[in-house]
């Protein structure tokens, strides 16, 4: 598939209507898509970047980066003066290497305390704009919002399917054309669970995570025709 745009950083441009919001980040043709809350719970909100500048922030990119779901990354996002906001949204650097996952949140506002449920619903149009415009084979919903989120809108499984992090924690969940592999919050994180998310995002990417069929041979053409 040929990439829609080689920028990192906001590759669709989103603008929403607050002082300071957190955009999308990574590979705009990714496989995994990593969604988490807003940035007052998952950071980001000095260097401009999803799930940087917490405490916990170098575990959570190292069981990623075990897992191969990203090639590393520098320390060094959490400083803004390694990026460049301009208004074309060229970067200076690249802090995650991010070459097949996309970084975004349901709330890319940064809010001032908790958003309230008129707030969440206004941003969802922006998330779920970009959710469909990277089409992602793996939906990785980090956190208990986030996660019931992605049940809710994306699957046909919150009806059976309790919110409970520590079990639900880099388990593979089937959606409706989306794996999904909830995450729990970093910063509820004990021993052993960035071990658990890296092995399982090992094993998951040993399989036929995409799920495609070829229909091209009922079409004209010689042209490959991938369904989900």
């Amino acid at each position: 598939m040929q990439n829609v745009t080689d920028r990192t950083r906001n590759p669709f441009g989103m603008r929403p209507d607050c002082e300071s919001f957190v955009p999308g980040y990574g590979d705009a043709n990714a496989d995994f898509h990593v969604v988490g809350d807003h940035p007052g719970v998952h950071g980001g909100v000095d260097a401009g970047i999803p799930f940087t500048g917490e405490p916990w922030s170098t575990a959570f990119l190292s069981a990623l980066a075990e897992g191969g779901l990203i090639g590393g990354f520098d320390d060094s996002a959490d400083d803004p003066a390694t990026i460049d906001d301009s208004a074309d949204g060229a970067e200076t650097a690249d802090p995650i290497v991010a070459d097949r996952t996309f970084f975004s949140y349901l709330h890319m506002c940064v809010p001032d305390g908790v958003p309230d449920e008129a707030s969440y619903n206004d941003m969802e149009r922006f998330f779920d704009a970009e959710l469909r415009a990277i089409a992602a084979h793996v939906l990785l919903p980090v956190g208990a919002r986030a996660t019931d989120h992605v049940l809710q809108q994306y699957t046909s499984r919150a009806h059976k399917t309790e919110i409970d992090m520590d079990a639900l924690h880099a388990e593979e969940l089937l959606g409706s054309g989306w794996l999904v592999l909830p995450i729990k919050d970093p910063a509820e994180w004990t021993e052993g669970d960035g071990d658990r998310l890296a092995a399982a995002l090992r094993e998951l990417q040993s399989t036929d995570f995409r799920r495609e069929s070829d229909l091209g041979r009922f079409i004209a053409g010689s042209e490959p025709y991938l369904v989900r």
